[in-house]
């Protein structure tokens, strides 16, 4: 795990020791156990590593890494199987000097060529430079775990882990107004319409599942999509069959990412995922009595989850540390979370996590497990509910659906169900275009947006709203997970764990684990009154009933709305608008409206967003 960045330009003059120097200043909360540059002879390519050493921590393993007097590569993030790839690339004929993934990652582009990507199991972004060619491949992961952003114009092609570094380098920062306006109205940070718009002009993201080709001798920069999950397929196989084959896949994920050469733990939330992660992670761990977890806490808040917290670790005897966010500990860090982020976010559950890997970090951990992507992949919120509702109502399974409404009551779990669904679910182009209006009407109608924003709103299409047309429940869980949804939630948890030198590893986003998921009836993630049913069934006798079937799904929440509602955070909210007015981006008006506190997870937080906008600007 660590920061990247390079320049690469057929004007020798542009690259400089000192520009990338600057660059790897800025990256260097995300490797601070070492620092490397290289620059080619005829001064067109230039790129420099910072490193946070987890894989063979050696100095042989130290990047940039040149490979077979041609390659040189950067890259961010760990290939959990790269043992077994090598063990490949070796009956191939390939030698290895040094015990890294990195030097596997570039024996297997010379090998397989761009199509290497397709045997990673793992998290990253990277760049080749290709001495012989003059040229660069980079790529990144399916999901998008690990960034990449990049800047290009006719002469000069910019890239680097986090946009901080991009702007060390000349690149100006100016947000683009759109996505601006989209934030302020919505709440988004993400385009739906394009994977590599971001938050600011002139910075490109290179989209999840995506490698690229930038050509020295034209500065050309060519996108390809390399893997995709098949929504489509939906297999036949027993319940039993169902949960043999999720375990088997599930277990061998977390078994692999314990690969490491330095101390590791996981987060605990006191749900059912890093509940699963945790069971797993001390089932394989070799190093069961030094294993730790790390929680946030808020005691008093009504969705707290210490108790679930504290009967899992006694249950399994598990080391855990906990840390409890207020809203003193926000007004002193929400600079820095900020610098962070880079880009806006949507609540105050971004500060509790930031403070879950500083615990980690302050107690000798470089690697945490986390739960994150079981959500979108099985269904977990309560908001998918409707959408299996719809699934089966379409296909004319009356009694069902009743029978499932029926058991989601009984088991308290709060369902919007009216006559709208029942349009939907016959209807789903027709829907799909009535939430797009829905969310276009949100921004056009808006009373707090300056004017001078609203008139460069020229219609949805240009706007980049997008609603998926669902048909079934797969539809909306891969729009979440591959179109619009994870992988901003990804960027949080990126973010966070590097700002405090740490690596997070998502055992629920191993590729073949998610495919199979996706090939599942909709019945196995959704049924008898519970969402992730399979995860769920798995996990009896297990982990504890009271967490297992728990069927109050709080997510990652603080109790931002009693925060909110301090008089030192009120003064930070209207000193945002004053900002924001002088820039004329809000109306004078919302300086006469009274602040809001409103929880994190609720709808129409506004005030929270004049409070980050104001900060990341």
């Amino acid at each position: 795990m660590c920061g990247i960045a390079g320049i690469i330009s057929p004007k020798k003059t542009v690259i400089q020791p000192k520009s990338l120097k600057t660059m790897s200043d800025t990256l260097s909360h995300r490797g601070p156990d070492g620092e490397g540059f290289w620059i080619n002879k005829e001064n067109t390519a230039g790129l420099c590593h910072r490193r946070l050493a987890i894989i063979d921590l050696t100095a042989a393993a130290a990047q940039p890494m040149h490979y077979l007097n041609r390659y040189i590569i950067v890259y961010n993030g760990e290939i959990y199987n790269y043992k077994e790839l090598k063990t490949d690339l070796q009956k191939a004929g390939y030698h290895f000097t040094t015990q890294s993934d990195t030097e596997v990652i570039l024996a297997s582009y010379d090998f397989y060529k761009d199509d290497c990507v397709k045997y990673f199991d793992g998290m990253f972004s990277f760049a080749i430079w290709d001495e012989k060619l003059n040229e660069l491949f980079c790529a990144r992961d399916i999901f998008g775990e690990k960034p990449f952003y990049y800047f290009l114009d006719n002469d000069v092609f910019a890239f680097a882990s986090e946009m901080k570094a991009l702007w060390a380098a000349g690149v100006t920062k100016c947000a683009d107004e759109k996505m601006m306006v989209n934030y302020l109205a919505l709440g988004q940070v993400q385009h739906a319409g394009n994977k590599s718009q971001t938050f600011y002009k002139h910075i490109f993201s290179l989209p999840p599942a995506h490698t690229a080709v930038l050509s020295l001798s034209t500065m050309h920069f060519t996108l390809s999509h390399y893997r995709d999950i098949n929504k489509q397929n939906c297999i036949e196989i027993s319940e039993k069959e169902a949960v043999e084959k999720f375990e088997y896949l599930l277990e061998n994920s977390v078994k692999l990412r314990l690969r490491s050469d330095v101390a590791m733990g996981s987060s605990l939330s006191g749900g059912i995922d890093s509940s699963t992660i945790a069971f797993y992670t001390k089932k394989n761990s070799q190093a069961k009595s030094n294993f730790k977890t790390f929680s946030a806490i808020f005691p008093g808040f009504d969705k707290d989850e210490s108790k679930f917290i504290y009967e899992l670790c006694n249950t399994f005897k598990l080391n855990n540390y906990t840390v409890m966010p207020n809203a003193e500990g926000l007004l002193r860090d929400f600079e820095k979370l900020c610098y962070h982020q880079e880009e806006p976010f949507p609540s105050s559950s971004i500060y509790a996590q930031y403070k879950v890997f500083e615990l980690a970090a302050a107690n000798n951990i470089k690697v945490l497990l986390d739960g994150q992507g079981a959500d979108e992949t099985l269904s977990g919120y309560t908001k998918y509910l409707h959408w299996y509702l719809q699934e089966i109502t379409a296909k004319g399974k009356h009694k069902l659906v009743k029978k499932q409404r029926l058991l989601l009551q009984k088991a308290n779990i709060p369902l919007q169900w009216n006559f709208k669904n029942i349009l939907a679910a016959y209807l789903p182009s027709h829907a799909a275009l009535a939430l797009e209006k829905r969310e276009y009407n949100k921004i056009v109608q808006s009373q707090f947006i300056h004017i001078q924003q609203l008139q460069k709103i020229k219609g949805r299409e240009w706007q980049g709203i997008y609603k998926p047309v669902v048909t079934k429940l797969n539809d909306i869980l891969y729009n979440d997970t591959m179109q619009h949804g994870l992988e901003e939630l990804l960027r949080f948890a990126d973010r966070n764990s590097m700002a405090h030198s740490t690596e997070v590893r998502l055992p629920f986003l191993n590729f073949e684990l998610v495919n199979f998921i996706f090939s599942l009836p909709s019945s196995y993630k959704i049924k008898d009154g519970f969402t992730k049913y399979i995860l769920r069934k798995t996990m009896t006798g297990k982990i504890p009933d009271s967490i297992l079937w728990n069927t109050n799904k709080i997510g990652f929440e603080t109790p931002q709305k009693s925060w909110m509602e301090s008089k030192q955070v009120q003064e930070m909210i209207f000193h945002s608008k004053e900002k924001l007015v002088k820039e004329k981006i809000l109306n004078a008006s919302v300086l006469k409206n009274k602040i809001e506190p409103k929880p994190a997870h609720e709808a129409g937080n506004i005030d929270w967003r004049f409070l980050n906008l104001a900060k990341i600007l």
